[in-house]
């Protein structure tokens, strides 16, 4: 199995929501299930089946972030020595060459990815033209939108 990226704060959203699935959702789909259950006929229960379909969720999501965190790559980007280069953790100043916007991204794990804070995946096509550049090399992004060129106008790691 390979290791997951993510970051100090991703790792840290993941076992908030581990532990509310397990000490929340968990025990209200189960509650949720003995309540139907004591309705009688399972057979056209509406509630139970519900439920039920729920508590598989739930489940299922708690055995995905317990191997996610199981194969975790914590990164504090704070201590990454990325001596000048693009990497996993980095918050990244930009410029699309065309329109002369500015943009500030950090690169995250797939998990932590929310663009709408300035995160975005690792294995986003953004993350993949920008790691291992330098301030001042210019990327071309090969995105479903068509292509667009960023020049680096600023690297840090915080």
């Amino acid at each position: 199995m390979s290791a997951t990226p993510m970051t100090k704060q991703g790792e840290q959203m993941l076992r908030q929501e581990l532990q509310k699935l397990k000490t929340v959702d968990r025990p209200s789909v189960i509650n949720a299930i003995s309540e139907a259950r004591a309705q009688g006929d399972l057979s056209e229960n509406a509630e139970y089946d519900a439920a039920k379909e729920k508590q598989s969720f739930i489940e299922g999501r708690i055995i995905e972030i317990e191997g996610k965190l199981g194969s975790a790559q914590v990164i504090d980007p704070a201590t990454i020595e990325g001596q000048g280069r693009v990497v996993f953790g980095a918050t990244v100043q930009l410029e699309d060459i065309t329109s002369g916007v500015a943009v500030t991204y950090q690169i995250v794990g797939e998990d932590e990815a929310e663009i709408a804070l300035g995160k975005i995946s690792v294995s986003s096509p953004v993350a993949r033209a920008l790691i291992g550049k330098v301030e001042g090399d210019v990327a071309v992004v090969k995105a479903p939108g068509g292509i667009h060129e960023y020049e680096i106008l600023h690297i840090a790691y915080r």
